[in-house]
């Protein structure tokens, strides 16, 4: 106990000093405490394809892992320790955001005890990696595997951690092609027991187009924190549109779920229905577009139409630009929004967890376009349980 207490200490002390790279060398030093010959960060890339050591780490024997079908992949996609020839892998989590697994290398399979310390050690690295990543580029070098175009590098900017919980409701998101998104974006917020929860998707590409989205989204973070209604918030973020990007416009849905009651409401702006899942099937969706895209709102004079529905314990929502549904195989066939619920849902009775759906997701699409997207695709799913 007390060396896993001097481990700690010593993690500690980043706090108020040192960089995210500094980090390796202080766990390798901390290791030999902790019962280890070594423990290692290994980092989620941008496309969420393999986990890649911290900047900073020593190579002696450390490489990348692919996700798919080692167990340091499967220690990050389950969020449970894997263990195999020596090695314990534990999950890096920020909150519910996945962040990578910290590798210890043992001379023998852990007792509980330990096991315990060891947890208590990742879940204290993945905080100091949260904090430290700001002030210097060794998390982004790490996790960017190819060039950042400067319109993604704007639009990664502009967003929340890709997942978030609380009390049981889950809200996350997955936005390619990574390196070079311009046009989609997303967004959430926990106030009270309201979840706000958005999709953007801005016509065109690249620079213009990252410009008209971080305006949408600052447009839309403003008008929520005024506390400004669903439909005043459609008509602030319509008005600023109008007056800086005359000839532009935005599709959206805006989104508030009250999580204790369930009572979800939303509007649709030119956007498509998001689909609502419960029980291993399919709801009919929910009225869709019941508003014109945002920048286009002039158009009409009657005020935007808000949708409600009350959701079971339970249910799931999926919200989705047209990248995902109108991606194409080589023969021109759509992926369609019938193929989209089958994949979810068969992905849910797999067990696969919220954030894991996404990035299964988000390969098939990639998959079933060759590898190469016509169109930036975005996906969020938020799952609804009861405060417990």
């Amino acid at each position: 106990m007390l060396a896993s207490m001097e481990a700690v200490r010593r993690l500690m002390d980043l706090r108020h000093r040192g960089r995210a790279e500094d980090l390796p060398a202080v766990l390798a030093a901390t290791a030999p405490l902790l019962g280890a010959e070594a423990a290692i960060v290994l980092l989620v890339d941008y496309a969420q394809e393999a986990l890649h050591p911290l900047r900073g780490t020593v190579p002696d024997r450390v490489t990348s892992s692919a996700i798919d079908g080692t167990p340091a992949g499967l220690a990050f996609t389950t969020a449970r320790q894997q263990w195999a020839d020596g090695v314990l892998w534990l999950p890096l989590l920020h909150g519910s955001e996945r962040l990578g697994v910290l590798e210890f290398r043992v001379k023998g399979y852990p007792s509980e005890p330990v096991r315990h310390d060891l947890e208590v050690i990742a879940a204290l690295v993945a905080e100091l990696i949260a904090s430290r990543r700001f002030y210097g580029d060794a998390v982004e070098h790490t996790r960017r595997r190819l060039p950042m175009q400067l319109a993604a590098e704007i639009i990664w900017n502009q967003l929340p951690p890709l997942t978030f919980a609380v009390d049981g409701t889950m809200v996350t998101a997955v936005l390619e092609p990574c390196y070079d998104v311009g046009g989609d974006a997303f967004d959430y917020a926990a106030n009270g027991d309201i979840l706000h929860v958005a999709l953007f998707d801005t016509v065109g590409h690249g620079i213009s187009a990252s410009a008209l989205t971080t305006l949408t989204l600052n447009t839309y973070r403003n008008a929520r924190r005024s506390g400004l209604s669903l439909a005043d918030t459609y008509r602030s973020i319509d008005k600023w549109i109008r007056s800086q990007y005359p000839a532009a416009f935005v599709t959206a849905l805006l989104a508030e779920l009250d999580m204790e009651t369930g009572a979800y409401r939303r509007i649709s702006a030119g956007h498509p229905a998001e689909l609502m899942l419960r029980d291993g099937r399919s709801l009919p969706s929910l009225p869709t577009p019941n508003a014109l895209p945002l920048g286009l709102g002039a158009m009409l004079r009657r005020p935007p139409t808000v949708i409600e529905q009350q959701l079971e314990p339970g249910d799931t929502l999926v919200f989705y630009t047209d990248g995902i549904t109108e991606a194409r195989d080589a023969a021109g066939t759509l992926f369609g929004a019938d193929r989209l619920s089958e994949f979810l849902i068969g992905a849910m009775r797999d067990g696969a967890s919220a954030p894991e759906t996404m990035r299964r997701l988000i390969q098939t699409i990639i998959s079933y376009e060759a590898g190469e997207l016509r169109d930036d695709a975005t996906a969020a799913m938020l799952q609804w349980r009861r405060h417990p």
